[in-house]
Order: structure tokens, then C-alpha cells, then sequence
């Protein structure tokens, strides 16, 4: 039986069920990218993420919750009676009568009880574009180059839920085409795309992301995504691929592009190699948009021009005639003044004096440094461009982007 027929079959007569379709319900409504379900000592509640934030939405009755999770984990197909580890799931529910929702599910057995992680796992738009994304003009330019060269090896940086696996997603949907053999190893995969080979990592089987690297290269590859760099053992692997002829797709946990090379260089890559493998580095992060119902202007008088210079904006831009936002609230974003995300980037050509940096050791400051001087823009400075235009909230831009990322 589907699991989506198993739950419309067992809704009439499942308070847990019914408790389950309404907690869908507001996701769906709230725009949700994930679920939470949580225990504590003396009740449970469920969470929401809606736009990279936390929010409490209800806390039910105790007596439910152990239904709910059993209901999930039988939906995902897990093993109900395991609560001692982690156990991952996929399901596929019917929220409305017209529509479907896949959701990736993890459970995590803690003091009081289980928690249970349901992230909604989107369809990749059809047309899906680098402005979709957040990418400037120039930032593109750089883009096309570098995806469409020959072989080399292009990294999307950022902390975990940045972004950076649909970025890879959209390179591989715009290379997508019967002439080219596309490989990826995902953990997991998050979005089935018609003509990718596609691979999940099984690391108790034995198929780590090294693994499925050292079979792609057997199977005559044109364009190689990996999930994620977790390793010496999978860099090694994956730069090898980039020098061989091959065009490598990958993401990497660190702060700013500048910091990519030397994270690389400090798990033991050789110099050479980086030098001679990667073409492009991008860092991203993702920030809440105003509401457009609700946002309301920002008075710029001496103060508020004082925290914007102090945020970046130089003085001369600061003298320009613009207008900066704020956030309000209101019923059409939930009271919290924003309305979906966005990306900004950091897009970091690695030109050939940056090249001579790595083939040098230089520290992630000096490759900074080059950066700067080949006009590449920091976190900061991109985010400060959407400030500008009237897209975020300097609040915003200051709780995701680092302070030291700010200009004079």
C-alpha cells in the first residue's frame, strides 16, 4: 500500500492521522521547509521553519504524540519499534485533494522521547534561473563561464540549509541535455531529476562518497556532482576527476570563498592541485525578503545614516538619494515582516594571481586580500546591494552576514 493511500485510508478514524493532516495543513499554509516534532519532560510541541526561522505552532494533548510518531515512522516506512537511533525515511502524503508533498524524515531518540525532523523536499522549477537564485549580472557572467568549461571544478560554500545543493541543482538542470553524461552522489538525494544519474550515499553498504567518485570515473562521465566534501579522501578524488577532463560540481562547509582554499590546503590537498583544478569558488547565504504588504520606509536622518555606514555603505553612497526598509508585520507574512529568501553571493574567480597565492600556501586572508583586488564583492557588500534595493532589512543583512565581511 502507498503510503499516501494508507494515510487518506485511515483518516476518518485516527485522531493521530487527523492531528497529522493538520499540521501539513498549516506547513503548506505557513510555507514551511521543515517540521519539527519535539519532546520534552512534561508535553511536546511541533515547530516550524518558515523562512530559516524557528516557529512554535501548537503544543497537542500528551496522548497524542506517541500515535503521531508511530503514524510518521510507519508512513516512512521505518521500524516502529527502534528508538535507541537515528533512523532516516522518506514519505509521500496527499495535502490537499490536487496536490502531493514529499518530505525527507530523520528521528532522533533524546531524553524525553523522540524528536522527529520532516524537511519537504520541493520539485526543482522547470525554469529556474541564476537571477531566481540571487545572482547579479556580473555574478552570471562568471557563472556560464565557469560551468560550461571543459573540465575543472566549481565549489558553492555556506553553512548547512544556505542554499547550496539547489545552486548545484541548477547547474546540473542547466547542463542537462542527451550529449553529456551527468553523475551525482547526494546524501541523500533531495530532488529526483529526469536524465541525472543519480546516486545515495549508503555508507553502511559500504558506498561513501569516494566510492561512487573512483565508479563514476569508470562509467565515462562528462559532469560529476558530489554532494558534499567531507573529506581528504573525497577532495583528493574529486580534483583528480576536475584535472582529468572532467567538469566537478561540489559544496563544502566554510565560511567565505577565500577560506574554501585554505580549509583545502589544511586537510592535506597539494597545492598544485588546487591550483590547477578549481575555476570558480561561491559563497552563499540565504536572507529572509521584506514583506511587500507591510514593509515601511526608513527615516534617514543623521542616526540611522550613522548604522548604515557602520553596517558597510560608504559615504559616498550614503550621500546618494535611496531608501532603505524596515520590517513591520502583518497578517499576509504571519506578523513576522518578511515573505520568502533569497541568496547572496560571493563569486570568486580563481584568477592566476590567486593561483600563485595557492601554489604559495597563502593564508585565507592574503587570498582575501587578491580577491578584493580582482573585484570579487564580500557576503556583506552583496547583501548591502539587496538592502539598497529595497529587497531585505539591515537587521537582516547584520544576523547573517559576519561583521569582519563589512567595508570602511
Amino acid at each position: 500500500m502507498a503510503p499516501s493511500a494508507l494515510l487518506s485510508e485511515t483518516e476518518n478514524n485516527a485522531p493521530a492521522v487527523r492531528l497529522l493532516h493538520e499540521i501539513l495543513r498549516e506547513a503548506a499554509t505557513r510555507r514551511a521547509s521543515d517540521i519539527h516534532i519535539e519532546s520534552n519532560e512534561h508535553d511536546w510541541r511541533i515547530r516550524l521553519r518558515i523562512d530559516g526561522v524557528l516557529h512554535e505552532t501548537m503544543r497537542p494533548p500528551p496522548y497524542l504524540r506517541d500515535p503521531l510518531i508511530c503514524c510518521v515512522k510507519v508512513l516512512a516506512r521505518l521500524d516502529i519499534a527502534e528508538r535507541r537511533i537515528p533512523l532516516d525515511g522518506r514519505l509521500k502524503l496527499r495535502v490537499t485533494a490536487e496536490k502531493f508533498e514529499e518530505f525527507r524524515v530523520n528521528t532522533l531518540p533524546t531524553l524525553w522521547g523522540e524528536k522527529l525532523v520532516l524537511r519537504r523536499l520541493d520539485k526543482l522549477p522547470a525554469a529556474l534561473t541564476f537571477t531566481d537564485l540571487g545572482f547579479n549580472p556580473e555574478q552570471q557572467a562568471k557563472l556560464e563561464a565557469a560551468i560550461h568549461a571543459p573540465h575543472g571544478m566549481v565549489l558553492v560554500t555556506g553553512p548547512t540549509g544556505s542554499g547550496k545543493t539547489l545552486t548545484l541543482y541548477c547547474f546540473l538542470q542547466r547542463l542537462n541535455r542527451e550529449s553529456l553524461n551527468i553523475c551525482s552522489v547526494e546524501d541523500p538525494v533531495e530532488i529526483q531529476l529526469v536524465g541525472i544519474n543519480q546516486v545515495s550515499v549508503r555508507e553502511k553498504a559500504g558506498l561513501t562518497f569516494a566510492v561512487a567518485l573512483r565508479a563514476f570515473l569508470r562509467q565515462d562521465p562528462d559532469v560529476i556532482m558530489v554532494g558534499e566534501i567531507r573529506d581528504a579522501e573525497t577532495a583528493s578524488v574529486a580534483l583528480q576527476a576536475a584535472q582529468t577532463g572532467h567538469l566537478v560540481f561540489s559544496t563544502l562547509h566554510t565560511n567565505n570563498a577565500p577560506a574554501t582554499l585554505a580549509r583545502l590546503l589544511d586537510i592535506g590537498i597539494a597545492p598544485f592541485n588546487l591550483a590547477c583544478a578549481i575555476r570558480l569558488i561561491i559563497a552563499q547565504r540565504l536572507i529572509r525578503k521584506l514583506c511587500l504588504a507591510c514593509r515601511s520606509p526608513m527615516p534617514r536622518n543623521a542616526t540611522t545614516d550613522a548604522m548604515l555606514h557602520k553596517a558597510g555603505f560608504d559615504k559616498a553612497t550614503l550621500a546618494k538619494a535611496w531608501q532603505p526598509y524596515q520590517a513591520v508585520g502583518c497578517a499576509a507574512c504571519h506578523s513576522t515582516g518578511y515573505h520568502g529568501r533569497i541568496g547572496i553571493q560571493q563569486v570568486m574567480p580563481v584568477t592566476a594571481a590567486i593561483r600563485a597565492l595557492i601554489l604559495a600556501q597563502g593564508s585565507a586572508d592574503a587570498i582575501a586580500q587578491q580577491a578584493q583586488c580582482d573585484g570579487v564583492k564580500t557576503l556583506r557588500e552583496a547583501g548591502l546591494e539587496q538592502v539598497r534595493a529595497g529587497a531585505t532589512s539591515v537587521e537582516e543583512i547584520l544576523a547573517v552576514t559576519d561583521a569582519s565581511a563589512a567595508t570602511g
